[in-house]
């Protein structure tokens, strides 16, 4: 449990899901300078008496610290959001102190104050800065933080060009603030997002298809290499059964073991709104019309009935914002032990360094290989 000290009071945080384990604070030298910019510890406090906006708030440190001002909080992440409601919760603040909305949602019709932490993907930032100019006028008070190595000058650009000019602080703690000065006669063109593109003619079954892209997916303007590999070695299966495409991304992965097996029933999940929202373009994009799916965004298989999936598909992730773990890839291998029944498999493809195999053979007792390249490796293991 770490606490963050504010000029509004001491909050305890923890990342979600909550892990004792785990080192890693729920906030950084960026929030904190975003929030004592805002008391006027380097000026005039901020007005936060109008509507607050808090876009890209990663564990909940900004909106709970605010949460007397009755923020909205906009993430594109399902985790960020259980972990707002937990450490509102864990500090005695009420649940409906932050109104949660996704990155898909609408933006509130007015916004005074806009508070954005950079996201790591630029066509995040892009696509929810037209999202959100619409909702601005000349007098609110716009101010981003992030990292410095977080903000770019494409960064600034993005500002300059969507709402308005654009300066930036000094740095603090190898942090830094933009502040943006709305203009609301700016001409901004229109949000070129999402993004479509054909996938090449080797992919097997999704060879010429097309793939759809929401801003902030993983290797949107192309095909990832890992995917790719993957594409070419899926498992070949008819019959009726429950495929679970674990943390989906555009849902390329998922889209193929529903058109290879169309009597299957196929689960796209994802912790992004972003990634659901891109999977099911993908996945009316190519399958028939009387074709079915369910697309969930939560927290892994968290929910999904223990027993009930014939086969898992995934890709797992390597890091969180800026830092490198397996804890996610270790929550998903477990989390698909569990929605495996008897003799379901779990496929997962990773770059061979990481040692996934350690994992798989620790939680279901067998692994093997199914490919492998120089860089990537398929393993497939099987629930006993």
């Amino acid at each position: 449990m770490n606490r963050l000290m504010t000029s509004w009071g001491e909050y305890e945080l923890t990342r979600f899901p909550e892990d004792p384990r785990d080192r890693l604070r729920a906030w950084d030298a960026a929030d904190e300078y975003l929030l004592s910019h805002l008391k006027g510890v380097d000026g005039e406090p901020v007005d936060l008496s109008g509507n607050v906006v808090v876009v890209g708030d990663r564990w909940g440190a900004l909106a709970v610290s605010l949460a007397a001002h009755r923020p909205v909080q906009i993430t594109d992440s399902f985790l960020a959001q259980e972990a707002t409601r937990a450490n509102l919760e864990r500090n005695g603040l009420a649940r409906d102190a932050v109104r949660l909305r996704s990155t898909r949602d609408t933006p509130p019709e007015r916004i005074d104050v806009l508070l954005i932490r950079v996201p790591k993907s630029l066509a995040l930032l892009e696509d929810q800065l037209h999202r959100l100019a619409p909702h601005v006028h000349a007098g609110t008070v716009v101010v981003g933080t992030g990292r410095v190595t977080e903000i770019h000058t494409s960064t600034l650009k993005l500002f300059e060009q969507l709402l308005g000019p654009t300066r930036t602080s000094l740095a603090v703690k190898k942090s830094r603030l933009i502040f943006c000065s709305p203009d609301p006669g700016l001409e901004r063109g229109t949000n070129p997002w999402p993004h479509s593109y054909a996938l090449p003619d080797d992919v097997g079954v999704m060879s010429g298809r097309t793939v759809v892209n929401h801003a902030g997916i993983f290797c949107a303007e192309r095909l990832d290499i890992g995917t790719r590999f993957f594409l070419g070695h899926l498992p070949r299966r008819r019959g009726p059964g429950h495929i679970v495409d674990l943390g989906c991304g555009n849902g390329v992965v998922g889209t193929a073991a529903a058109l290879a097996d169309p009597a299957a029933e196929v689960t796209f999940v994802d912790e992004s709104f972003q990634a659901v929202a891109s999977a099911e373009a993908t996945f009316r994009a190519n399958a028939g019309a009387g074709a079915s799916a369910s697309f969930r965004v939560g927290d892994g298989l968290s929910g999904v009935p223990a027993g009930s999936v014939d086969l898992v598909l995934n890709n797992p992730p390597f890091h969180t914002h800026q830092a490198t773990t397996d804890v996610t890839a270790w929550r998903m291998f477990s989390g698909a032990r569990d929605a495996l029944r008897t003799g379901g498999e779990l496929w997962v493809v990773g770059n061979r360094h990481l040692g996934y195999h350690v994992r798989l053979r620790k939680l279901f007792g067998n692994c093997e290989v199914v490919a492998s390249d120089p860089k990537f490796v398929i393993l497939r293991a099987v629930k006993r």
